[in-house]
Formats: C-alpha cells, structure tokens, sequence
C-alpha cells in the first residue's frame, strides 16, 4: 500500500500540477481566442438559450432528453462536494486569493466546456438501444478518424476506472458522514449504532442508484431536474442567509479576495506567502468543482434533443457559471462572511463550511446542512453513474452497461461501511488522467467548434450533425 501510494502521489503531483494547470489554462485562452471569446461575446444569448427556456416542456424524441435534463444531469455531477469541501481547501492552503483565480478558470473554463458539448453533441451516435451517446470517446474517434480511437479508448478506461473512487464511495461515505455528525451532534444516535446505520444506509442508496441508473439516461434526467435545481436554491437560500446577516463583513471579505490573489501575505498574515500557491489553489480547484477540461459533463449533454450542436454547447457555458461563479461564490462568502475560524496553510475541507453557517444560524442548522451535502453527494453518484456506463459501453458495447451499474451500485455499500483510505487519492488521480486524450481531442478539433459557431450564426439551415447524417447514410 505504501508502495502505490507514494506512485500515485507522483502521478496526481503531476497530473494536477503545474504542466497540467498551464495546459488547461492554455487551452481554454487557446480555445477563447479562436471563437472570439464567445462566453463573453455572447453570454447574454447563453443565458437567454438557457436559464430563460428551463420551463420550457416540450416533448423530446425516443432515445433523447430534454437540454434541460441534459444540462441537470450535468450539473448534478459537477455540483457536488467539490463546491463545499473543495472551496474551503482552496481557501485554507491557497488564501482568499484563490477564489478570484478560480473565477478566472471558471471565465475560461466556460469555452472549454462549450467547445467539449458543442463536439460531443456533432459527433454522437445512436446506440444498439436507440439512445444518444457521445462525450470525449466518441469526438476523438469520430473527429480525428479510426485512427486515433486508441486515445478515445484511453479517455474511456480512466472513467471507468474513477467513476467507483470520484463518483460513488467517497461521495456516499460523505452522506453517511453528514448523518452520522447530525445524529451524535444532537444525541440521537450513540456512536454503538453508528456502523449499523451505515450498513443499512449504504443498501438503501445502492438500490437507488441501480433503480435509477438502470432506468437508463431519461429516468436520471427526470431525477435530476428536480434534485439539482432544489438543492442549488436550498443552498443559496441558506448562503444568501448567511451573507445578509453578516452584510458588514462582506465588503472586507471582498476586498481580501481581490487583494489576496496578488498578494497574499497582506491578508493571510504570511502563512501564505506565494501569489503562484494561490494561482495553483485557485485554478486546480476551479478545474476540479466544473470539470472544464475533462469531458466528463459533455456526455451527459450529447443525450440532449436539440437540433444544432451550439445550442446545447451554451448550456456548457451557463453549466459552469452556475457551478463556480455562483455556488462556488456563495460558498467562499459564507466560510468569509462566516467568520469560520481555521489556520491558514492547513488542509481543510467542509467542516469550516459548515462553521460558517453554525456561527450565524446556530448549532441546528448542521441538520439542514446535512441534507444540503447528501443532495450534492448523491446527484453526483447519479452523474458519474452516467459517465461510467458510457465509457463501459464504448470499450465494451452496450451489454456491458447493465453489469456495470449493477456492480457501481453494490459499490455504495462498501462506500458507507469502509474506511476509504487510499481510494480517495487513487480515483482522483485518474479523474485527472481523463483531461489528457481530452484536452488533445478538443484541441485538433478545436477548428470544427470555430466552423460550427460560424454555422450556427450564418443560421445556415442545410446543417446537419453527424449523428443525423449517419443515420440517413
């Protein structure tokens, strides 16, 4: 055990390190250039294509759904603990500071992942059960020929392999943890009958998730678009609470991000001494809670029903304005605002979240705030659920998908009765692995986004997607 975690402290160094954080980077000012900044450019037609259609019911072709549902199916992976835990490790290593880099990795990641739907949209397909698949797999072998479908294969087996660490057992052990800390915090539970209310609490969720997932793509999108957008509003409601209260601390909490992200010492006392740990902080865990640049959100979004490849990619673009520069946002104000107290430098996770609503709310709110991190932990079992099965049935056909959820849900108990340990740091490490063969995939195809946002524009009505032109072949 020693042997692989000190391996996989080398890769994940790597792999969620400088040369990584640069070619992300890179690549979404590449990718920003090359459509004119279009998330800028064009961001009040996203939101309009967006949030102001997300009411909008009609009726969806077989094998489809809804862009709505696609966006929530997302979002319900993105969105997810990342967005309370990994805020707070942000600030507590990297200063204040790091939130403002994460706005920009957030401003640049919305290009990414435009362009990442934009192409898994194009290049999708239909599979033997008459659903639309696509994402990084199927744009890299599709876009860039037979070829290159080794890198596609590639993208896949890294998916499969995190999606049992990054999307279920850490996610469910979280649930169980925020039980577990509400029951003893007010006495209702000792810690005698802690393991066995895990047990049954890890059986529960395991046929949830098989009974949803196996309901395939439509049944996740009718749970998730009405799971995502209660616990956004929930936990907004709660963080708005937060900042209204506390509102003469919010100017000072501002001015330390902006001041803390050139220099940090100003405002962290000299713990954190270094403008590039905060730069570092920032952007990482930018990447980390939007997942712009590896892909994974694309495949959800090639489900969608919708008739040109650029009007789902602008649900990628308000996808990350939502996850980091609005809850992202909200959740650096209430740790700020807050006055959560922790030591600058120190690893750190939710728990300094939760202060943040106890110093304002009282001891009670940790009830509320479970059920704020149980929503986000299992939407992001259902998204990644997803992930999982489209990378399984790309490397070993559809039949594969049943074996495979089935497994992914038994893997909820082991998630809620074991001590995790490593698993944790392993799945991350090939959470991070997928942004390679995606990154190269949207970069060579970066020239298709151009020519389609062109075409959508032009409102050239000879369009048509790949999937389309396939099938009439």
């Amino acid at each position: 055990m020693e042997t692989i975690a000190s391996i996989n402290s080398a890769v994940n160094n790597f792999v969620w390190g400088v040369p990584a954080m640069v070619c992300i980077f890179g690549i979404g000012l590449y990718l920003s250039i090359r459509t004119g900044f279009i998330q800028i450019r064009k961001f009040g037609l996203a939101m309009k294509e967006t949030f102001g259609k997300i009411f909008n019911k009609d009726a969806t072709a077989e094998g489809a759904i809804s862009p709505f549902q696609a966006l929530c199916t997302a979002l319900a992976a993105t969105v997810g603990t990342g967005n309370i835990a990994g805020v707070a490790g942000a600030i507590a290593i990297g200063g204040p500071g790091a939130v403002f880099w994460m706005w920009i990795s957030a401003l640049l990641g919305m290009c990414t992942k435009f362009s990442e739907v934009t192409l898994a949209v194009h290049f999708r397909e239909i599979d033997d059960t008459g659903t639309y698949v696509g994402g990084p797999m199927y744009y890299i072998k599709n876009g860039l020929g037979k070829n290159w479908k080794w890198l596609g294969s590639l993208f896949a087996i890294f998916g499969v392999l995190a999606v049992f660490g990054t999307g279920n057992a850490t996610q469910v052990n979280t649930i169980t943890t925020s039980i577990d800390t509400a029951l003893t915090s007010f006495n209702v539970m000792g810690e005698g009958g802690i393991k066995t209310l895990n047990l049954i609490i890890g059986i529960i969720l395991a046929v949830l998730i098989a009974f949803i997932l196996i309901g395939g793509v439509q049944r996740i999108g009718a749970v998730t678009e009405k799971l995502v957008p209660f616990m956004a509003v929930f936990y907004i409601l709660l963080g708005l609470g937060v900042i209204v209260i506390n509102f003469r601390y919010v100017p000072q909490a501002i001015g330390s991000i902006f001041e803390g992200a050139f220099s940090p010492k100003g405002v962290t006392g000299g713990v954190v001494g270094s403008m590039f740990l905060s730069v570092q902080k920032g952007i990482a865990r930018g990447i980390f809670s939007n997942e712009a640049g590896l892909g994974t959100g694309s495949m959800a979004h090639a489900s969608a029903d919708v008739n040109h490849p650029v009007k789902q990619g602008f649900f990628g673009i308000f996808e990350v304005f939502v996850d980091t520069i609005v809850i992202c946002t909200m959740t650096a104000l209430i740790i700020l605002c807050g006055r959560a107290q922790f030591e600058y430098g120190v690893p750190a996770g939710a728990e300094i979240t939760i202060q943040g609503f106890t110093n304002t709310y009282g001891s009670w709110v940790s009830i509320f705030t479970a059920v704020a991190m149980c929503c986000f932990a299992f939407s992001t079992i259902l998204g990644w659920g997803l992930y999982g099965t489209r990378c399984s049935e790309f490397l070993f056909g559809s039949k594969a998908a049943k074996p495979f959820l089935i497994l992914y849900a038994l893997v909820a108990i082991l998630g809620a009765t074991m001590d995790l340990g490593i698993i944790w740091e392993v799945a991350e490490t090939f959470n991070g692995l997928m942004a390679i063969p995606n990154l190269i995939g949207v970069f060579l195809l970066s020239g298709t986004v151009v020519k389609l946002v062109k075409n959508y524009f032009s409102e050239d009505e000879e369009y048509v997607s790949y999937w389309d032109s396939q099938k009439n072949a």
